[in-house]
């Protein structure tokens, strides 16, 4: 797979995904050589450059910043390694459980909020999806090496799982009462996001513990789905240690 962007390639340096980076001639010469030196700590690992152009054309895109990577395909992970993730840090679990994010700049910029405000995982269910792409990895901005990211064929059969473990369950939707500043968030916890406009499949919705809110202040009454589970991520976690 071709991966770009310049936080998802390093990131994938590191890990030892890479096999080979291209390089746009003409990307400043501290950017090359800190490429070149990472690629010789892992070894194996080839650098070449050619024309900004080629880039265009390979990753179908402008937005590679000047480096492209041939990668192994993103695996997805479990629902066991997130709740290994938890228990390994010695806290209660944080999931993000996603209901039809299609839009793979929206799944990446969750991916990327997950991993940041410090949840253990996100998981989608396999055919309500945008898959784990260059594009999501790009918007990610490295996050997907360190987050794991899981599939579930039934999503609401996986509440059903997750709540006899003891997990909350909250779901976003705009109409709630319930405000999201008034709620105790302390304990296991899962948040799920729906889709935009959608918003969450009624099955889904029936599932959820308490539906919340984020109060708006302005004329425009909604939020792209990525922001929103940014503000519900940051005060699910604000007060966690």
């Amino acid at each position: 797979m071709l991966l770009y962007g310049r936080n998802p390639v390093m990131e994938a340096l590191k890990d030892g995904r890479v096999s080979e980076v291209l390089l746009a001639r003409g990307v400043e010469e501290a950017f090359v050589r800190e490429v070149k030196t990472l690629a010789e700590s892992v070894g194996g690992v080839r650098v070449r450059f050619s024309p900004r152009i080629e880039l265009d054309q390979l990753a179908g895109t402008t937005q590679h910043q000047g480096i492209l990577a041939e990668v192994e395909d993103m695996a997805w992970a479990s629902m066991d390694d997130i709740m290994d993730r938890a228990e390994a840090r010695g806290e209660d679990l944080v999931v993000v459980l996603l209901d039809g994010i299609t839009d793979p700049r929206n799944f990446g910029a969750i991916i990327r909020s997950a991993e940041v405000l410090g949840a253990h995982g996100v998981v989608v269910e396999e055919r309500r999806s945008a898959p784990l792409s260059p594009v999501v990895a790009k918007t990610a901005a490295g996050a997907t090496s360190y987050l794991p990211v899981a599939q579930t064929k039934n999503l609401p059969r996986l509440i059903d799982q997750l709540k006899a473990e003891g997990v909350w369950v909250y779901g976003a939707a705009g109409e709630a009462a319930q405000e999201l500043g008034k709620v105790d968030f302390s304990g296991k916890l899962a948040l799920v996001i729906g889709a935009e406009g959608e918003g969450m499949r009624r099955l889904v919705r029936e599932k959820c513990d308490v539906l919340v809110s984020i109060p708006v202040r302005g004329k425009v009454q909604s939020l792209n789905a990525s922001v929103a589970a940014g503000i519900l991520l940051y005060e699910a976690t604000r007060g966690r240690k």
